[in-house]
């Protein structure tokens, strides 16, 4: 009787050792049984806890309450909202809190991280400048200001004796209060030690837990053969050393920070060059962000790609979802409950009607639904984009065709 209990006991035990998540490399997790996956915050502090606690992974006072389960944020946390410092201290803190619990936060780089590092603020809110405003904040404008006359007048002197009278005016709307000190914990150009540089830098461009790889933009025929790991050390290496007129991956159209061919956008990606990246990481599914739907979880290439940038921001429209992948499947998680993903493109028309029942006010899903059902010379995304400004491509065009599944330089 005793044999039998310890076979019991051990057979149970060995169950439960099988069932643990483990660390195959820095890149990859196998094992686990609950992944959620959220997409581009653009400074939303409120959306991304509501989207949060709508996944059950934080509890009343934003504390970690998700157990086992892996946390995937796709990027894009930075610009056109005013809260990025306090997002950025909540999820690492919610990191530390969810490894106590043998669960995981994995973050990965954006094009908006990248473009906050390398000097480009187009998208920077000016809530995000005031996050940094402090009682030297003045002193280091008017330093900047005299800087920056000076520099003008030895680079272009006849600019510099023809300055309008409201200069200062125009100065300081274009630098103010706070740039500098923006610009100093982000760009290493202004300081080596740039505090969320280095943070950004701690960041990966792709992960694969379980049989599902995520990553910001997707993946194009060019980077159909690199490694998770090559794209990441790709990445770091021209962030160490930016150079602007050879921005590499930073900047790839066709790379995983600002690819959209996986989301439909031309050119779109050939099935067989999804399959053949699949095949390469001997995966099921890729995650990407990036490309708002404005309000739906969606599937691609009969579920192999998902969207999972519903357009959480109040840019985009302050939508709630996330991806839930469990043992029982993939489900578009929302704030009034879950769907089951549709396995087939054939049932995604069934799939969306039943996310606009709960959401009938929203008229980007309805376009995305007309497109589905009676297409017309609008493209899906131009109906997923709305009125919503999409990022724009840094500048350069870029003629080269993706192979079918090739490797980058």
């Amino acid at each position: 009787m005793k044999a039998a209990v310890s076979i019991i006991v051990l057979a149970l035990f060995a169950s439960t050792a099988l069932a643990e998540s483990r660390q195959v490399s820095d890149y990859e997790w196998q094992g686990v049984e609950r992944i959620v996956a959220i997409a581009d915050i653009h400074g939303d502090y409120d959306q991304y806890m509501a989207t949060l606690e709508a996944a059950e992974l934080v509890d009343r006072k934003g504390r970690w309450s998700g157990g086992t389960t892996h946390l995937v944020q796709l990027g894009d946390i930075p610009d056109r909202g005013p809260d990025t410092l306090r997002i950025i201290e909540h999820i690492d803190k919610l990191a530390r809190q969810a490894e106590r619990k043998g669960g995981f936060v994995h973050g990965l780089i954006g094009n908006h991280e990248v473009m906050n590092v390398t000097g480009d603020l187009r998208y920077v809110h000016p809530g995000e400048y005031e996050a940094f405003v402090t009682r030297k904040s003045q002193a280091l404008q008017d330093r900047h200001f005299e800087a920056y006359l000076a520099n003008l007048q030895k680079t272009d002197p006849e600019a510099f004796m023809n300055l309008p009278d409201d200069f200062r005016t125009q100065f300081n709307e274009r630098y103010p209060l706070g740039w500098v000190e923006h610009q100093q914990a982000w760009n290493p150009a202004w300081n080596p030690k740039a505090e969320y540089a280095e943070w950004v830098m701690q960041r990966k461009i792709a992960v694969q837990v379980n049989d599902t790889i995520f990553v910001h933009g997707g993946l194009s025929g060019f980077y159909c053969q690199n490694s998770l790991a090559s794209l990441t050390e790709k990445a770091h290496a021209q962030l160490r050393d930016f150079d602007p007129a050879n921005p590499g991956i930073l900047e790839d159209e066709f790379g995983p920070l600002w690819y959209r061919g996986l989301s439909g956008e031309a050119p779109e990606a050939p099935l067989e060059t999804v399959e053949a990246i699949l095949d390469q990481h001997d995966a099921r599914h890729i995650v990407v962000g990036h490309t708002p739907t404005m309000g739906v979880i969606w599937p691609r290439y009969d579920g192999r790609v998902i969207q999972a940038d519903v357009g959480l921001g109040g840019y985009y429209g302050g939508h709630v979802g996330y991806l839930e992948i469990t043992p029982e499947g993939l489900f578009g998680g929302y704030a009034w409950g879950k769907l089951r993903l549709p396995e087939s493109d054939d049932e995604a028309v069934a799939y969306l009607r039943e996310v606009i029942l709960h959401d009938p006010e929203n008229p980007f899903l309805k376009k995305r639904l007309q497109q589905l059902t009676a297409p017309s010379a609008e493209s899906a995304t131009d109906a997923e984009a709305g009125d919503a400004e999409a990022d724009e491509q840094p500048e350069g065009e870029d003629a080269r065709v993706p192979p079918i599944c090739g490797i980058s330089p």
